[in-house]
């Protein structure tokens, strides 16, 4: 079975309310963790898509070309102001960060390590039981209504969004 008729079939069984489909985005709610973990799992490491996962609420999106050149641009300028202040910063891009404990998950546009940039350095995985979440996360919100979030970012201890 391919990856698309998995995720397919994996979205039919929830049982869940479709809250907003658009062409770039879907947000339904009644997700569990498990299904939230299958998708990522059948997404792989795809950049076509970004999901975000809270409490049981999951959004799906595809980002557009007026979505990314934005997130594109501060990621630059996050950078460039780090290295004109000799500030060590490790870009984490949109690592997906999860935790299980708090039914939370996202893939932001944009995450820097700057403050715990010594702490994941050498990383080659971030499990947010044990590493730090990333200091600074860009998010980019140019379509509604889409999912909040700022609580999803504040109950994973993100610094600054």
């Amino acid at each position: 079975m391919s990856s698309v008729h998995r995720t397919q079939s994996v979205l039919v069984s929830v049982m869940a309310t479709v809250i907003s489909p658009t062409d770039r985005r879907v947000i339904i709610e009644g997700v569990s963790w498990a299904t939230y973990e299958r998708l990522l799992v059948d997404f792989g490491d795809s950049h076509t898509v970004r999901v975000a996962f809270d409490r049981g609420t999951l959004e799906i999106m595809a980002p557009s070309f007026a979505y990314e050149r934005p997130a594109y641009l501060l990621g630059q300028i996050v950078g460039i102001f780090a290295e004109a202040h000799t500030i060590d910063l490790i870009g984490a891009g949109s690592t997906t960060f999860k935790r299980e404990d708090v039914t939370r998950g996202f893939e932001p546009d944009a995450s820097f390590y700057i403050q715990h940039a010594a702490d994941v350095r050498g990383n080659t995985e971030i499990d947010l039981h044990s590493d730090p979440p990333p200091d600074l996360v860009i998010e980019i919100d140019i379509t509604h209504p889409s999912l909040d979030k700022l609580p999803l970012y504040a109950a994973l201890a993100i610094l600054e969004v």
